[in-house]
């Protein structure tokens, strides 16, 4: 008798939609987003251009340790959840709902960014009639155009995932071509016709000023956990996904360097710090044109796009990973019919993601911290989870293995750790904020609530079976686990 006919529904499945172009496109793009645009700048004022590039070397060497366990984990254990999935195989349940609410706040709080940084983006390149000023928050103005303009890109994003992968992918390819030349042309201008005397200071600050930027790495990084994600919808042979998830982080740090090294070279320390949109003014400067600086600007907007896409992503498959768990309400698991697009999952990013731009320019900052606050823990569960199944399933099929075995699951614990206690009141940078510990408060006692709600609800009597085989399917479903209850 098929698992399926022991269980009391069928089993809802993502479509392979996706090519290797298209995931090559979602990986670089997911990772590299906005960010560098606006805060590049800050990057170097706060760390000199050559502790920038240290911090994000720093960076990119714990991201691609414990990127070791994603990439061994996603092809191991193919299901979109990435996180849920490696957390419940290893742990079981409360395990994993913490792992995948830390990770889904992560992402939600990545994609909350991206409005406001649309509207910012596009304000620059139109021009828009300036209006009242709606209220301000934090020294910050919110004025109606602006509200607008972030409101209506909010909504598109959405739309393209609501009517599925294909058509997200193909927007999200061309994104990422814009984003590639605009990047491309910034650097090559900034270090040949900037001056290397604008590098000055090589070093700020010491190590505080490393740790500065440090903090801001994992959101810099954030987007190839989303390869997990999305891996059910992947049509490539599943040794390759692993790979993309190192690549990606290579890649990520590659592009961060070469900013910085553009901005610091392109103009005066005191003109980035004084500029409304750092790259794209240096741009304006170093080629004396203000054509470039919108070129910059209509590369940092596919950049905007490939980041939100990733973050919608990463953030509607883990709510409807969960929900097909049943650790969430059913309707979250549900697809859409024609498009089968997790439009319930989507909906509920969406307005989020809206509700978060009315807090203004400002939260661009609050929402970079706390969203790598939220990634950092979902890290180290990962890692944590990564450690107990070298040891609990060694013989479960691996299309790509980690180099050094179990001491490779260590070292992502300590990076992982070591992220952690960058956020931390003692930190030598100070921790994170209030506004940012708000935010995760809000979400832990949200995760709280939920966790009772449905573990207590309708959802009291799922057998560890049944929900073995929701989350795993029948392919990768443990024997033993599904046979316990008959």
């Amino acid at each position: 008798m098929s698992t399926q006919n022991n269980n009391t529904e069928q089993r809802v499945s993502l479509t392979k939609t996706l090519g290797r172009g298209e995931i090559w496109a979602l990986a670089f793009g997911s990772v590299v987003g906005w960010g560098w645009v606006m805060l590049a700048g800050s990057w170097v004022t706060a760390a000199g251009t050559v502790g920038a590039i240290i911090a994000f070397i720093v960076g990119a060497l714990f991201c691609s340790i414990i990127g070791m366990a994603y990439a061994e984990l996603t092809p191991m254990l193919p299901m979109a959840g990435g996180e849920l999935v490696f957390a419940y195989r290893a742990s079981g349940y409360k395990f994993a709902f913490v792992t995948a609410w830390a990770m889904c706040f992560g992402y939600i709080a990545v994609a909350a960014w991206e409005g406001p940084a649309f509207g910012t983006a596009v304000e620059y390149l139109l021009p828009i009639p300036d209006t009242s000023v709606l209220y301000s928050i934090e020294g910050y103005d919110v004025t109606l155009p602006w509200l607008i303009i972030s409101i209506a890109g909010t909504l598109f994003t959405i739309g393209c995932h609501w009517f599925g992968m294909k058509i997200t992918a193909i927007f999200n390819t061309i994104a990422a071509i814009a984003l590639v030349i605009g990047g491309i042309v910034f650097f090559a201008g900034g270090v040949t016709l900037g001056d290397i005397a604008n590098a000055a200071p090589a070093m700020k600050d010491g190590v505080n000023g490393i740790i500065v930027v440090l903090m801001m790495a994992p959101a810099m990084f954030v987007g190839f956990d989303v390869i997990p994600q999305s891996v059910e919808e992947m049509n490539i042979p599943l040794r390759q996904v692993g790979k993309m998830v190192i690549f990606a982080i290579i890649l990520g740090a590659l592009w961060y360097i070469l900013m910085i090294l553009g901005v610091a070279f392109g103009a005066p320390a005191e003109f980035a710090d004084n500029a409304a949109i750092p790259v794209a003014d240096v741009a304006s400067y170093v080629f004396g044109s203000k054509i470039m600086g919108s070129l910059v600007i209509i590369a940092g907007i596919g950049g905007i796009l490939t980041s939100w896409n990733a973050m919608y992503l990463g953030g509607s498959r883990i709510i409807f990973a969960m929900a097909r768990a049943k650790m969430l309400p059913p309707v979250f698991g549900k697809l859409h019919p024609k498009y089968k697009s997790p439009t319930a999952a989507l909906a509920l990013v969406g307005v989020l993601g809206i509700a978060a731009i009315f807090l203004g320019k400002n939260a661009l900052g609050w929402f970079v911290d706390a969203s790598s606050f939220g990634v950092v823990v979902g890290y180290l569960c990962v890692s944590i989870a990564f450690f107990k199944l070298k040891g609990s399933e060694p013989d479960l099929d691996r299309p790509f293995k980690a180099p050094m075995g179990k001491f490779m699951a260590v070292l992502a614990i300590i990076a992982s750790v070591l992220f952690i206690c960058l956020y931390l009141p003692f930190s030598p940078s100070g921790g994170l904020g209030k506004m940012e510990w708000i935010m995760i408060g809000l979400w832990t006692v949200i995760g709280i609530v939920l966790a009772i709600i449905v573990k207590n609800g309708e959802y009291s009597h799922v057998t560890k079976a049944e929900r073995e085989y929701m989350i795993f399917g029948e392919e990768y479903a443990r024997k033993e686990v599904l046979e316990g209850d008959k």
